[in-house]
């Protein structure tokens, strides 16, 4: 492995949002740089059963550049982004130690984030006695109801997080009654320490219409590979369409289609709107850090990109 330019550690992140090409990229990138390891940031790629409809990395390709953080859980298994942060650092660790560098990879902004910012989170973990209570309230009273809860207990996280956005605010409420600290305490205790990595953020993006069109493509491709078996599979081995991991996107569309709660067409056609809007709010999400050096997927092919990226590796992490 080359030397160095930095004391602190190298990370090199690849992020943008779905169907942009991410997984090839950052694979051929891996392959061609060499010493490369490849760490998950998606949160749906750590559910095992759960192949097609997450796009997850085939065997093949796993093979040739090794993955961590991939099907590691079962679908009906709690996990939280503390979960996540403490696997991934793990990983992180144990690839430094056999003198590689990671290079993480993932559209999901909160994991991104948790590693790359070390988001500080209480030393207690999550507490399911409490988030069920809670999720139990905000089915009886309404979500608004305990966003203004949260603005009474913690008006600093609450101006954070959106009054629709039940899962965060559930999780600030159930970090304050499991813990005693408020959730805004961590995120201050995060900025305070920053990171103690030497990061290099990629960001692919494409314009709005060639993505959405990759999107479309994107799910016509997953129910020719079998993606409604592959629901129908989860269903039968008794995991219910009602688990987090089945109200994703696509699952919860396909189990409904199969509930007979929607016609094929109509799930399609939710499936793909759904992708298009949760594309738009990970690029919003992005944008929002100015440390990311974006490169446009569509302007070039795959090889001229995957050229640029390992040019930028040299320029920002090696003498």
């Amino acid at each position: 492995m080359k030397q160095l330019k930095i004391n602190n550690k190298p990370l090199l992140v690849i992020v943008g949002p779905t169907a942009v090409g991410k997984t090839e990229v950052a694979i051929k990138v891996a392959c061609r740089l060499k010493d490369y390891e490849i760490v998950s940031a998606d949160s749906m790629l750590i559910y095992r059963f759960m192949d097609i409809g997450t796009a997850k990395p085939s065997l093949e390709e796993r093979k040739k550049i090794k993955h961590h953080l991939i099907d590691i859980i079962d679908p009906d298994e709690d996990f939280s982004v503390a979960d996540y942060q403490r696997l991934a650092f793990r990983a992180i660790e144990s690839i430094y130690k056999q003198e590689k560098l990671p290079l993480l990879v993932g559209g999901t902004g909160l994991y991104v984030r948790a590693v790359t910012d070390e988001y500080a989170f209480s030393e207690q973990g999550g507490n399911a006695s409490i988030r069920k209570k809670l999720k139990e309230r905000a089915k009886k009273l309404g979500t608004a109801s305990l966003y203004r809860e949260l603005e009474k207990i913690d008006p600093l996280a609450a101006v954070k997080i959106h009054p629709h956005d039940q899962r965060r605010i559930i999780r600030a409420l159930e970090v304050y009654y499991s813990t005693g600290e408020r959730f805004s305490k961590q995120l201050l205790r995060t900025r305070e320490r920053g990171s103690s990595f030497q990061l290099l953020i990629i960001g692919l993006y494409m314009q709005r219409a060639e993505l959405y069109k990759r999107i479309d493509q994107r799910v016509e491709i997953m129910l020719e590979r079998g993606f409604l078996q592959e629901v129908k599979g989860l269903l039968s081995r008794g995991y219910s369409p009602h688990l987090k991991s089945m109200q994703s996107i696509g699952y919860r569309h396909m189990a409904a289609y199969l509930q007979g709660e929607l016609s094929f067409e109509e799930a399609k056609r939710l499936l793909q709107r759904d992708t298009r809007r949760f594309a738009k709010r990970q690029l919003t999400w992005f944008r929002r850090d100015e440390r990311i050096k974006w490169m446009e997927a569509n302007r070039w092919n795959v090889d001229s990109l995957v050229e640029n990226i390992c040019y930028a590796v040299k320029e920002n992490l090696y003498k």
